[in-house]
């Protein structure tokens, strides 16, 4: 029991650190900046060095893989019957909080390899009752790779972006011809999937069902037309992106925007009236949902691996590319970012709603 809250604890501080990551480097704080970022400059690591995707060893979560995380549930719930009909590939966050490189290892020892597992089991388990989900290691860029603008955070985003890339086309070659495929992650890993869905465009072309971009600032109309998918205008859509941002009011997300507008998107300037924003509970643009119409959210006990889904507590609407939610929100850990921002629990807001929502999508596109 204490190994469990031990593990309770480093899971909800990992999402504040997660969080802080994305948010801090919007605060621009050089004394942060200079506690956090990785010493010396980025160096490339040697030539097919990187994870081999065709091992286990690579995957924190794939079909017979021993110990994943990914088919995990809450208490009280049980795996539905039949088929797994689509393929699911999700990217996890930051968990690699150390300054001693740009870029932690794929096979990271320690407390970095319980996170990653720790954050398949929270947020891609929400897919697990309509396909077999895959979620690779990767060297992914450590927390002080976010908090500036330099070369070398460049060059770290992109060497965990390769590995990314590289793992999504071992996944995309073992899946049947015409499966459909949901696409799934968060923060860090909204960042590589938003460039993933530009650069394999053409392969995904009729066989996406969705794409849960969550975490992460999409632009309308200067990311989205790059990857040929446009915003979930409806609940049973497919081929189409939800993204979202969760807010408490009064929602402050200056610290966020005031860098992101004006940057460059995948074909254009980036402007805060463009902020994409899908409510996750109506699975549209412009749906405001009481909190009847949220299914679950996740809630943290003593033991998480006997958290439930506590239904009926928040609501939720998008407002100008933010989703506002309201109700009575259970108490799923001090770690709210200043703004009111709930980045740590985008996912656990509204993990019955993702499950749900993926269902309908996989019905439709079939």
């Amino acid at each position: 029991m204490c190994a469990r809250r031990f593990l309770l604890v480093v899971f909800w501080m990992i999402l504040i650190f997660v969080a802080g990551a994305f948010g801090i480097y919007q605060f621009g704080s050089a004394i942060l900046a200079r506690s956090a970022t990785p010493a010396g400059h980025y160096a490339a690591p040697p030539p097919r060095s990187g994870p081999d995707y065709g091992k286990g060893a690579s995957w924190l979560a794939r079909p017979g893989l021993a110990g994943d995380q990914s088919t995990w549930l809450p208490g009280g719930m049980t795996a539905p019957p039949g088929e797994k009909r689509a393929a699911v590939f999700y990217i996890h966050p930051t968990t690699y909080l150390q300054s001693d490189r740009w870029n932690a290892r794929a096979d990271e020892p320690g407390q970095a390899a319980i996170n990653d597992a720790l954050f398949v089991r929270s947020q891609a388990s929400a897919f697990n009752g309509v396909g077999e989900i895959w979620a690779p290691r990767y060297r992914q860029a450590a927390f002080g790779a976010f908090l500036l603008k330099s070369d070398d955070a460049t060059k770290a985003l992109d060497l965990a972006y390769g590995d990314v890339l590289a793992a999504f086309d071992r996944f995309l070659d073992d899946q049947p011809k015409g499966r459909p495929i949901i696409l799934a992650g968060h923060s860090q890993g909204s960042l590589h999937l938003s460039r993933l869905l530009v650069d394999r465009r053409a392969v995904l072309k009729g066989r996406i069902v969705a794409a849960y971009v969550v975490g992460w600032p999409l632009s309308v109309s200067a990311d989205l037309p790059a990857t040929g998918l446009a915003p979930c205008a409806g609940p049973d859509e497919t081929g189409c992106v939800l993204s979202w941002m969760s807010f408490a009011e009064p929602a402050n997300p200056s610290i966020i925007l005031e860098n992101w507008v004006g940057t460059e998107g995948h074909g254009g300037k980036r402007a805060q009236t463009d902020l994409l924003c899908v409510n996750p509970l109506t699975g549209t643009t412009n749906g405001v949902a009481t909190v009847d119409k949220n299914p679950g959210t996740l809630v943290p006990t003593a033991d998480f691996a006997t958290a439930t889904l506590l239904p009926g507590a928040v609501g939720a609407r998008c407002d100008e590319g933010l989703l506002k939610i309201g109700g009575t929100i259970p108490p799923l850990g001090p770690f709210v970012l200043p703004g009111n921002n709930y980045h740590a629990y985008d996912y656990a807001l509204f993990w019955g709603a993702i499950r749900a929502d993926a269902a309908r999508r996989v019905a439709a596109w079939h």
